[in-house]
């Protein structure tokens, strides 16, 4: 058995021709299927790349539904799939209407072999081309657009602010609602920056105020009934990297003072110590409180916020992300259905807009749950809203009170892509179906509106 993982799937009734097939292309890792059902089941376990396959498949050879059918959920699992279409000689609409449909390339029967096996590995380096494309686009934008999720404006900026903050030892302060990202964010900033030290997180509020001084300095031997051997706190475990203190109102006043001092020294002493230890490490402080209104109540010193808040960044709620919901939910719903080794699960419209609606006062956190809730609970492979347990809208509601047409054109034209990107999970085919224009037309619209593809 070959270590290589099958490349290529061909999807073929008649037996005979699917033995000559496969012949033809062995010099491709290849797996066969003779109907729908397998050829989804040989898909989602092998993920190949290419797809040869003919429209007339069973239980109905003489239509092309099934082999539609098929099509259209390939590349609903897949939108980079590269399906090659063999059709009949006199088939051309249909060879047609399955490009329209997002197939790569069609060839009539019979087949001649040389060409077939050309179109293949064409295909195939195109997908490994893209594949390349993408991973290096991730490599390029860093951590931040790499594991954040997001096609909302406000994001992508706060993206790029975190990008430009990185390479610098600022002190970066996170404000946003609990649930909003700030751990993802402070880890994303952490990454894309120099430091080869550890990313280390604390949170203030969950630990008590008589442990906290000793979990974020350390401790000597000796220095408390207990204490029987010297412990490093979290700021020396984060030497050299990052240390995030999450919900940082809620530190005591007395560590606030031991806090900004360490800020302005760069140098600790433990508990029971007498030595002063040099620490190198980049604070990112979060909190979902407003430190400004805690200052003025007398609970927060105003000389540790403005050390704190060299640089801060408002990270919005996910009610006031265009179209981040719906995508967010789908890129859940595809690693809770991996996890549970099911099959990729899918909103319904339903659903869609339920999501849409909600207006999620836990944020990510809550969606989060709530989709790893429905996929668990969930009886088919469509999540509905009872699933959920959201209501359905009756109809979207416009509150624009601006009357620029140019303004508000531009702004209809971002929310509805945004919108079609999300409910179609990023499928360029799907959205530019559902906006009712061509795949070309949207790839421009997006361009012009500064979305990335």
């Amino acid at each position: 058995m070959s270590a290589q993982p099958p490349s290529l799937l061909i999807v073929e009734d008649d037996l005979a021709l699917q033995k000559q097939l496969k012949w033809s292309l062995d010099r491709f890792e290849s797996v066969t299927a003779d109907d729908v059902a397998t050829a989804l089941l040989q898909f989602r376990r092998h993920k190949p790349a290419v797809v040869t396959m003919d429209l007339g498949l069973p239980p109905d050879q003489d239509s092309v539904s099934e082999g539609f059918r098929l099509l259209e959920k390939l590349i609903e699992l897949d939108p980079g799939i590269k399906v090659i279409v063999l059709t009949g000689q006199n088939d051309q609409n249909n060879a047609l209407r399955a490009i329209r449909m997002g197939a790569y390339d069609f060839l009539s029967k019979p087949v001649d072999a040389d060409v077939l096996a050309l179109t293949v590995e064409r295909a195939m380096r195109l997908h490994e081309l893209q594949q390349e494309n993408q991973r290096l686009l991730t490599q390029q934008e860093g951590e931040p657009t790499g594991k954040l999720l997001t096609r909302d404006p406000q994001m992508q900026r706060l993206c790029r602010t975190i990008e430009r903050v990185a390479a610098s030892d600022a002190t970066v302060l996170l404000l946003g609602e609990s649930g909003t990202g700030k751990e993802l964010l402070a880890q994303a900033l952490h990454d894309a920056s120099r430091r080869k030290g550890r990313f280390v997180a604390i949170n203030c509020a969950a630990i008590p105020e008589a442990l906290l001084e000793s979990e974020l300095f350390g401790y000597e031997r000796g220095a408390f009934t207990g204490a029987t051997k010297t412990t490093v706190g979290k700021i020396e475990t984060a030497h050299g990297g990052t240390l995030m203190l999450d919900e940082i109102g809620d530190l005591p006043m007395p560590l606030q003072a031991k806090l900004l001092r360490f800020l302005q020294e760069r140098s600790i002493e433990r508990l029971g110590g007498r030595q002063e230890i040099a620490v190198d490490v980049r604070i990112v402080g979060a909190t979902h409180q407003d430190l400004k209104a805690k200052i003025t109540q007398g609970l927060f010193r105003e000389d540790l916020y403005y050390r704190l808040a060299e640089i801060v960044v408002e990270i919005p709620p996910l009610r006031d992300r265009v179209g981040d919901a719906v995508l967010l939910a789908h890129a859940f719903l595809r690693r809770f259905s991996s996890e549970q080794r099911r099959p990729i699960l899918r909103l319904s419209d339903e659903a869609i807009r339920s999501v849409e609606a909600h207006r999620w006062p836990g944020n990510v956190r809550e969606l989060q749950n709530l989709m790893k809730r429905a996929s668990i609970m969930a009886d088919g492979e469509r999540i509905t809203a009872d699933d959920l347990g959201l209501a359905v809208p009756d109809a979207p509601l416009s509150d624009d009170t601006e009357l620029d047409l140019r303004s508000v054109r531009e702004r209809a034209e971002r929310q509805a892509v945004v919108a079609a990107l999300g409910r179609t999970d990023n499928n360029i085919a799907k959205a530019a179906d559902l906006l009712g224009v061509s795949r070309p037309t949207l790839y421009d619209l997006m361009a012009r509106l500064g979305l990335k593809t």
